[in-house]
């Protein structure tokens, strides 16, 4: 059995990540999931989050906008559409984009396009400061 998968995350712009790791657990469209070493094949939609591996006892986090992940038995693929890396995250870049949606989000004349759009990106604000260390 092997004791690593390898995981795999890609955006449009950039390979971000691709490494042997313990353990992911990602952010489903359903809520999170795990994937360890062996694991049955699936296709999932990933959920703006935060998803997270492990390798050996270091935990590190990424800031995902979404997309699509791949599993077999030894890979993980991810496909995001936009993702970060804790250390890459301007904590208080994300916490001024979280206080505009914030406001936005109090204004009573949004309609509804306007308001799911604010609410993603109060969403990507709060996920990155997650990822990020922040609040």
């Amino acid at each position: 059995m092997a004791s690593t998968i390898r995981l795999e995350l890609v955006t449009p712009e950039r390979l971000l990540l691709s490494e042997e790791v313990d353990e992911v657990v990602a952010p489903g469209y359903e809520g999170e999931f795990g994937v360890l070493p062996e694991h049955t094949q699936f296709l999932a939609i990933l959920n703006i989050g935060v998803l997270w591996y492990r390798k050996e006892s270091a935990v590190e986090k990424i800031a995902l906008g979404g997309g699509f992940a791949e599993v077999t038995p030894d890979r993980i693929v991810v496909m995001a559409d936009t993702a970060e890396r804790a250390d890459e995250i301007d904590l208080e870049r994300a916490q001024r984009a979280r206080d505009r949606a914030e406001a936005r989000l109090k204004e009573l004349s949004l309609d509804d396009e306007t308001h799911a759009k604010v609410r993603a990106a109060l969403q990507r604000a709060l996920v990155r400061m997650a990822a990020g260390g922040g609040e």
